[in-house]
């Protein structure tokens, strides 16, 4: 047996939609890719949704669409400090250094995996701008307390949702708690897009500005009236080459588009299966007390199963690693770990270290995640159950 980290979710109907696209001779961005971006909004309860090459693009329009908004409530400027967990994907991080933005660490809750709350109580100051929440392995962070936390106080929210399609707060869909949400498609994630990403806000200006930003800063595929240049000029070959924001070349491909739409059709019953996969993974694992697995916050759309070893536990991480190897089967540290250990790249960041860390240090050093999947695995799950004390 062989347990893979992911699988794939494509068949017939994906790879038709690719062919279809193949002899239409339409490859960049199009009609395909709106009605992705259509579908995607409404699946998900959103006004406006931008489809984008990847995640981490996704993140970097995200972050970049706060310096052009003409809306002071919406606004970063250089200097601003922005508070992110210390668990959480290298590119959550980078578009924060890449506008100039002060980074705050804060530590992570031992059993949500997502922010510890009272650290993040004690880190937010006068000077904080925005909170960067990460959802983190399909687990939606605790919305209500952090929506407490700073009520009344003039700071943006943001969500990295990217590895939490699906997850759920009292029937809301994560990645729209915030301002923006952002989403990604990579194989290994609930849908699969080639490479692919997505932004989705209810906030109209803020979406023109993805738009323009996404596509060399240029104004052609903007609305004609937009909250970016007001209106339009009638000179369609002018307008069509007319730059107005520092953007960049982050437009996915068609065919992206057109799988994207297979893929969101297919949601639902690949969201139901990784449930099912979970509840079986919960019952048969919470037995072993000296494994910690992570504790759901709302709906989890269970993105992979996180084990981390408790201080008693009979096995060192190493022995979980090589019994895993030894049986093929796949796994991966939780996300990048304890980001903070990264110092040859944080010496290029303004940031500050909330607290000690010692919770995602402790991840960092004792846990990793195997993957969930699509289609049962209930079996493949007892066999892994077996190999453990």
């Amino acid at each position: 047996m062989k347990y893979e980290l992911a699988t794939s979710t494509w068949d017939d109907r994906e790879i038709d939609a690719i062919t279809g696209l193949i002899k239409s001779g339409q490859f960049s961005m199009g009609e395909k890719v709106r009605k992705y971006e259509q579908d995607f909004a409404d699946f998900f309860g959103s006004k406006y949704a931008v489809m984008t090459s990847s995640g981490s693009t996704a993140n970097l329009l995200m972050i970049a669409a706060l310096f052009y908004t003409k809306n002071i409530e919406h606004k970063l400027n250089r200097g601003d400090e922005v508070i992110v967990p210390a668990v959480s994907w290298s590119t959550t991080y980078f578009p924060l250094q890449q506008y100039g933005l002060k980074v705050k660490f804060v530590d992570i809750d031992p059993q949500t995996l997502n922010f510890n709350l009272e650290d993040l109580e004690g880190a937010i100051t006068p000077k904080t701008r925005a909170i960067l929440a990460v959802n983190l392995l399909g687990n939606s962070n605790d919305f209500k307390k952090l929506k407490e936390l700073i009520a009344k106080r003039d700071i943006i929210l943001l969500e990295d949702n990217c590895e939490s399609m699906g997850a759920t707060l009292d029937d809301q869909m994560t990645g729209t708690f915030g301002l923006m949400g952002t989403f990604s498609s990579y194989f290994s994630h609930h849908i699969a897009t080639m490479e692919g990403g997505c932004v989705i806000t209810d906030d109209e200006e803020i979406y023109h500005i993805l738009l323009c930003l996404r596509a060399h800063g240029w104004t052609r595929n903007l609305p004609e009236d937009n909250h970016v240049t007001g209106k339009k000029g009638e000179d369609f070959f002018s307008e069509a080459f007319r730059f107005v924001l520092p953007g960049y070349n982050v437009r996915p491909l068609e065919m992206s588009g057109a799988i994207g739409i297979e893929q969101l059709n297919k949601l639902p019953q690949l969201l139901k299966t990784r449930r099912e996969n979970a509840k079986y993974f919960v019952d048969l694992f919470s037995k072993l007390k000296y494994l910690r697995i992570q504790k759901e916050i709302g709906r989890s759309s269970w993105f992979g199963f996180s084990m981390i070893l408790e201080p008693d536990a009979p096995i060192s991480r190493n022995d979980l690693i090589d019994i895993f190897d030894k049986n093929n089967i796949e796994f991966r540290p939780i996300v990048t770990g304890n980001f903070c250990k990264n110092i040859e790249v944080l010496s290029y960041f303004d940031f500050e270290v909330y607290g000690d860390m010692s919770n995602a240090q402790y991840l960092d050093e004792n846990g990793l995640f195997i993957g969930n999947h699509h289609v049962d695995v209930r079996e493949q799950l007892k066999f892994i159950r077996s190999l453990l004390i």
